[in-house]
């Protein structure tokens, strides 16, 4: 694996530690900025508004510019926004930066992924994928935590001030290890090309399969701090730690996930969602007890996780000929699933069902992720010729940027 997945890697350490270490400093926040703790929850909803608004949108204008001025430039955006976010004044320049820092989030990972899918064999694209992602996945395992405690101790405008720092980081290595020659949008058709991709159903089946398997983790993962405590009986100082077991089970399933997806895409796709389904469903069952409810949070890391990379490659094979945006589309969808996902677990918890009942939502939102899924198999048999594999064609594709990166 090229040197250069590592720049991409530091990049989405930087992204991932500044998306979630706001819900660990929310109190801070509140006090300091003499606002209630919901008032600073809408910070964690103007970033995901980002996300969604500035992953298409950026893709989209920057789909004839180099690709490697185009990571360095989202990086530079993610720097100011979380430098502002340091500075912000109030809560209302606070919301305006959070949602800055969420502009580049979507396209950094969307044309990140297509550039570290060209540096690669054709066999490892899914592992080049996962590799990058990887950043994200430790985010949660180191970078969040010692920001949440940098941000008790020194202030949360140290915690956005040294996200800013990982930031710069990632720009100088980008600057190093991305080789400027060869990361030219592939598309010659540029915006338009990029926009007709999303006129395709089977890229609308694939970001519904990431929104329904996604919105599956994220409909128990919301309200996984109550279903510790009140279910498992873990005393409230101890969730830090098992979140960050949940973060080492991400990380092992994004790693597997990107292996396994290489020598069978659909298989490594349609596994992790039946794994999925069943984690879910066994919830309360596990939450039962404290050792239970421990593996149960390193399952759901793996198993939810371990779709990741596939979900990731298979948007932006639908998309083959302008990927870059199909590819941003999906890290959109991946946040409306946050947003979707925690709603519904929330009116399962509302409707008086018990403090697990959010993971049996996520279940059955697992398995329509599945029907989905199956909805878009069935539509690519229909358009593979008889005697053809669609899979074998792809698998010994080599992108013209590939082949010029090997030689």
């Amino acid at each position: 694996m090229p040197l250069a997945l590592l720049a991409l890697a530091v990049g989405a350490f930087g992204i991932g530690t500044t998306e979630f270490v706001m819900m660990g400093l929310l109190p801070e926040v509140a006090n300091d900025l003499n606002i209630s703790i919901p008032t600073a929850g809408h910070l964690v909803s103007a970033y995901a508004l980002g996300v969604v608004v500035g992953a298409p949108l950026l893709a989209a204008v920057t789909a004839r510019m180099p690709r490697r001025t185009v990571l360095m430039g989202l990086m530079g955006l993610f720097v100011a926004g979380n430098a502002l976010s340091a500075f912000a004044p109030d809560n209302g320049w606070l919301l305006a930066a959070r949602f800055l820092s969420g502009l580049p989030h979507g396209a950094f990972f969307g044309v990140g992924a297509v550039v570290a899918t060209t540096m690669v064999a054709p066999e490892r694209k899914a592992r080049s994928v996962s590799l990058m992602f990887l950043g994200l996945t430790v985010a949660n395992v180191a970078g969040v935590p010692v920001a949440t405690l940098m941000g008790q101790h020194l202030g949360w405008r140290a915690t956005f001030l040294g996200v800013s720092a990982i930031g710069l980081a990632a720009i100088a290595a980008l600057a190093m290890l991305i080789p400027h020659d060869h990361t030219h949008a592939a598309s010659a058709a540029g915006l338009r090309g990029e926009l007709a991709a999303l006129r395709s159903l089977p890229v609308w089946l694939a970001l519904g399969t990431t929104v329904a398997g996604f919105g599956a983790l994220f409909a128990a993962y919301s309200y996984i701090t109550p279903m510790l405590t009140e279910s498992a009986g873990f005393a409230g100082s101890s969730v830090t730690l098992l979140l960050a077991l949940f973060g080492v089970g991400a990380t092992a399933g994004n790693l597997l996930g990107g292996r396994l997806a290489d020598h069978s895409l659909r298989g490594t796709l349609f596994g992790g969602l039946v794994s999925l389904v069943a984690v879910l469903a066994l919830f309360p069952l596990l939450m039962a007890t404290t050792w239970s409810a421990a593996v149960a949070v390193v399952l759901l890391g793996t198993a939810a996780f371990a779709t990741g990379s596939p979900l990731q490659l298979m948007v932006m094979e639908k998309a083959s000929a302008a990927p870059s945006l199909a590819s941003s589309a999906n890290q959109a969808a991946f946040n409306l699933a946050n947003a979707g996902g925690a709603w519904i677990g929330g009116l399962a918890l509302s409707a008086g069902f018990g403090v697990t009942s959010p993971a049996l939502a996520g279940a059955v939102l697992a398995v329509l992720g599945l029907a989905v899924a199956g909805a878009a198999s069935a539509v690519d048999r229909r358009r593979v010729p008889a005697g053809g594999s669609r899979e074998r064609v792809v698998a010994t594709h080599v992108p013209q940027e590939a082949e010029v990166l090997h030689h």
